[in-house]
């Protein structure tokens, strides 16, 4: 099969073609995970409990609220170069690319020049604690500084996957993960660079990998070969790709500040609840980052068929969609339920925690075929450009109901599932919004493309 075949979407048995573009990128989200979890392993142990306060404390939560929101954007990107690949509009995806990558190196260099002299502050201002505070500030800056490679790592692979290669993606990421390991255990074990080495480990891997993205682009003779002279921004697709774009972005800000939220709201229980909801986010970890996979998916297989003026295989889709996610929705539910039964006595020595992590994920797991309905109708929407509605949507039904939550039912029912509660409900509101929205939307009334 040829390539520029392979990364058709638009043509072949919708199931299978989906299938076979999501499966590289759930490999790669899984990988991804498991970095993650060796990532700090090797700085609690090797560092110290401070060290891994320090990274995963305020220092995450600056990153998930501004490197986060960038990284939101590349699928206005995503969505806008799958459209225009599937109305075979060469000169217009060639813009679209260039300009895409534009925008991410001057992103990350506004986000270095911001960044960088404001995070004494913004620590500062969020109360971190003193015994952390001077590792938070070199993680940070060390971060900051190479956000360009991060955000080029992610635009690059955002446009891979629009254009139908949802392989090589995993490829660089896997190299940028295992790099990022072995620096992790040279640098802190091997040199005992602590947090420095830690933050350099990951610019280091993300450079790697962004080189990487950068070769393939430059050398490849398909329709997204890059040529350094011709990067710039072009004011029509920047516009269009930040009309899509810029509700994601505020929407995983939302969703960054209601966690921030509820966080603070958990911390006001016992240290065995808190240490229960990290655990409980580990595991409950491993469906969220298939989830958001599969998402992506629909999202650029979408873009590509509606910007063919495939609505039929739009439809279709949404049907397919389903039927695969719910299936590997079921399949996850047992693999969780059967990890927290057997699985956390192993990784846990506290049984109260054992046990308040259990208990927490029963309130979660049976409602993920819930949040498979968010998911898909969010990815489908996206791919079509349809993403305003969508986004008031999740950030009424989702964010704002959980604050609302937080600082009324929690107040009076002050216990697990008075916080616990207000995950699945969230997700129902939201999912049977967004069901009814679609339903009535006019791409269901098979209205004509617009590009």
């Amino acid at each position: 099969m040829e390539e520029k075949e392979r990364y058709d979407l638009t043509q072949g048995v919708i199931w299978k073609k989906l299938l076979i573009f999501f499966l590289p990128i759930a490999v790669g989200t899984v990988f991804q995970q498991f970095y993650n979890t060796v990532d700090a392993v090797v700085v609690g142990k090797f560092v110290g409990t401070e060290a891994l306060a320090a990274v995963g404390g305020s220092a995450a939560q600056i990153i998930a609220l501004t490197v986060g929101f960038f990284v939101a954007l590349t699928g206005g990107a995503s969505a806008v170069i799958s459209q225009l690949v599937g109305a075979r509009q060469k000169e217009r995806t060639s813009q679209a690319i260039h300009s895409s990558l534009a925008f991410s190196i001057l992103a990350g260099l506004g986000l270095t020049v911001i960044g960088i002299p404001l995070t004494t502050v913004v620590l500062n201002w969020m109360q971190t604690p003193a015994d952390t505070m001077a590792d938070s500030v070199l993680y940070l800056r060390i971060y900051f500084g190479g956000t360009v490679f991060m955000l080029f790592f992610n635009m690059g692979s955002s446009i891979l996957r629009a254009m139908g290669d949802s392989k090589r993606p995993l490829y660089y990421l896997v190299a940028c993960c295992v790099c990022n390991i072995v620096l992790d255990l040279v640098f802190v074990i091997g040199l005992h660079m602590g947090i420095a080495g830690v933050a350099w480990a990951t610019v280091i891997s993300q450079a790697i990998s962004s080189g990487l993205i950068l070769w393939r682009m430059c050398t490849t003779r398909e329709e997204y070969q890059v040529e350094l002279r011709k990067l710039r921004m072009h004011k029509d697709v920047m516009k269009r790709m930040l009309k899509i774009g810029m509700p994601a972005g505020v929407q995983a800000s939302m969703y960054n500040v209601a966690n921030l939220i509820i966080q603070i709201g958990i911390n006001t229980l016992s240290t065995t609840v808190v240490a229960s909801w990290t655990m409980s986010g580990k595991v409950d970890g491993i469906y969220n980052a298939l989830s958001s996979a599969f998402g992506l998916a629909v999202m650029s297989f979408v873009g590509q068929n509606y910007g063919a003026g495939r609505l039929d295989r739009v439809k279709q889709t949404f049907r397919v969609s389903m039927v695969i996610s719910m299936t590997f929705t079921v399949a996850i539910e047992g693999v969780v339920l059967l990890l927290s039964e057997y699985g956390l006595p192993y990784l846990i020595d506290d049984m109260a925690v054992v046990e308040c992590t259990r208990e927490i994920l029963m309130f979660f797991v049976p409602f993920y075929v819930v949040w498979t309905f968010i998911e898909v109708i969010s990815g489908l929407l996206r791919g079509i450009g349809d993403v305003l509605i969508p986004m008031i949507i999740t950030a009424v039904g989702i964010c704002a109901l959980r604050l609302v939550w937080m600082g009324t039912v929690f107040r009076q029912w002050h216990t697990i599932a008075g916080f616990s509660m207000c995950f699945p409900i969230s997700w129902l509101v939201t999912a049977a919004a967004l069901t009814i929205y679609y339903r009535r939307s006019r791409y269901m009334r098979g209205e004509s493309v617009r590009l």
